[in-house]
């Protein structure tokens, strides 16, 4: 925590370095990203507004059923501080805090899915431990089948592509780098929300027992790099003291 001015500093320094970066940019390009950017605004409108008829669709079934309702969460989004990815833990530090409503065990996702879970709160920064990290343990499942699987993270060695490993897996379920399989998170615990993208099962084997198989899972590569996160605070949490 005393750390963090010098931390907050350097990390505005990076920002402003790429903003005047792209000041040096051509007018073409510009207006070239402009286009692509104009592009993804239109298709994630769409996928809003798909997005509203599902929920909508989704509570009225539920009260037609009376099922009772999926823990809800608050979309923060927040700025990578730093990353240590050193062989025996992967966390990165984001730059907000308890000011910010963040509270512990906050999952954190991207575009590409899961990132990890809030270990620790500050007031302005929260540390957050990686899927990749060897400390983090989830209940997956394969896309599609809702048995649940065990993943945890692997000794990764830094600048590597990200990897973890699952165990459980029924005998029935194959996967290899040819044809590989998505494991996702399964909702079971209620920390997570069932269906984030937790990587690709790439190898499955049996076990010596011959109960259940395990096998091995590619992360997204961008998880060595984010720069932005978005932190998913349940509704009703209380604020970490």
């Amino acid at each position: 925590e005393f750390q963090a001015p010098l931390e907050y500093a350097a990390s505005h320094v990076r920002d402003l370095q790429s903003f005047w970066g792209l000041r040096l940019h051509s007018e073409e390009e510009l207006i070239e990203a402009g286009r692509d950017q104009g592009r993804l605004i239109a298709n994630y409108e769409t996928l809003a507004q798909a997005n509203t008829q599902l929920r909508t669709e989704l509570a009225r079934w539920e009260q037609e059923l009376r099922i009772p309702p999926l823990p809800g969460y608050r979309a923060e989004p927040a700025r990578v501080g730093w990353r240590d990815q050193s062989g025996w833990w992967q966390q990165i530090e984001i730059r907000k805090g308890s000011v910010h409503g963040i509270v512990v065990n906050s999952p954190v996702i991207f575009s590409g899915g899961l990132v990890g879970l809030v270990r620790e709160v500050h007031a302005y920064s929260s540390l957050v431990d990686l899927i990749s990290s060897p400390s983090f343990r989830v209940a997956g499942s394969v896309e599609g089948d809702n048995r649940p699987i065990t993943y945890v993270g692997d000794n990764n060695l830094p600048f590597a592509n990200p990897r973890g490993s699952i165990t459980y897996v029924p005998l029935d379920i194959y996967a290899n780098r040819s044809n590989p399989k998505v494991l996702v998170t399964s909702g079971l615990g209620g920390t997570y929300p069932p269906g984030l993208v937790i990587g690709r099962i790439v190898r499955i084997e049996a076990t010596n027992d011959g109960i259940y198989s395990e096998g091995t899972v590619e992360l997204d590569p961008r998880l060595n790099a984010l720069s932005e996160v978005t932190v998913l605070v349940p509704t009703g949490a209380d604020p970490a003291p």
